[in-house]
């Protein structure tokens, strides 16, 4: 099936742009140039990715994205005007699961999101993985906490899933973030300890005395739960 993607971005030159080239690569575009307008869209059209300008009218990005996990797990691709580490940092605690600065090159646009939609579909075609009180239902694609579903960005689940596939096994955070990002590791990576101080605090999880996740100082992070049943193909 045609992938959908929906820009929200005030620039509608831009968006024009991008409809254009991204439709070369197969892609159903949708655009809104108004944060309330690219709400009302995503609630209709249910898009596979959001692309999302940070400066925006009346309602910056970081509140749309927001506003979208609020309701919604699709994946979230922030661009930032100034590409300061600030602003990704934020993006990505608020659920974002990519950024890019601008100016960019629409290529890597393409190479950002087919990864983030590889991932996903990587994910739903996977089986389940069992661990003590925790269940991941590839399938569906959620988790479950005694019984309880966790509230995961695409990002946290995909951290999750990684890490729980590769249980047992110490993982630093440039295998981690090439998981995530699906390309070569840049000079800020605060994105794979955003993404499992997270995902800790969604499973409850205490640092100093871990049930899922333990961190490996000056090297990265090992999945140490006990395993049920799990399909590590």
């Amino acid at each position: 099936m045609t992938p959908t993607i929906l820009i929200i971005d005030d620039d509608a030159k831009l968006n024009q742009l991008l409809k254009d080239f991204l439709k070369d690569f197969g892609f159903d575009i949708l655009t809104a140039t108004h944060p309330a307008k690219g709400l009302k869209t995503l609630k209709q059209a249910s898009p596979d990715l959001v692309i999302l300008d940070i400066m925006l009218p009346e309602m910056d990005g970081f509140e749309v994205c927001k506003a979208i996990r609020q309701t919604s797990n699709v994946p979230i691709i922030m661009l930032t005007a100034r590409g300061e580490v600030t602003d990704k940092v934020v993006g990505l605690e608020l659920g974002a699961d990519d950024y890019l600065a601008k100016p960019f090159e629409p290529r890597e646009l393409v190479a950002r999101i087919q990864s983030v939609l590889r991932r996903t579909q990587q994910l739903s075609d996977a089986r389940n993985l069992s661990f003590n009180r925790l269940t991941i239902d590839l399938d569906k694609r959620i988790a479950l906490l005694d019984g309880n579903p966790i509230d995961l960005t695409t990002n946290e689940f995909s951290a999750l899933v990684f890490l729980a596939r590769n249980a047992g096994k110490v993982l630093n955070r440039d295998q981690i973030l090439q998981e995530l990002r699906g390309m070569d590791c840049d000079a800020f990576n605060r994105s794979v300890d955003i993404a499992v101080s997270r995902l800790r605090q969604k499973l409850k999880d205490n640092p100093k005395s871990p049930e899922f996740i333990k961190t490996v100082w000056g090297t990265g992070y090992v999945f140490i739960a006990d395993i049920n049943q799990s399909d590590m193909s």
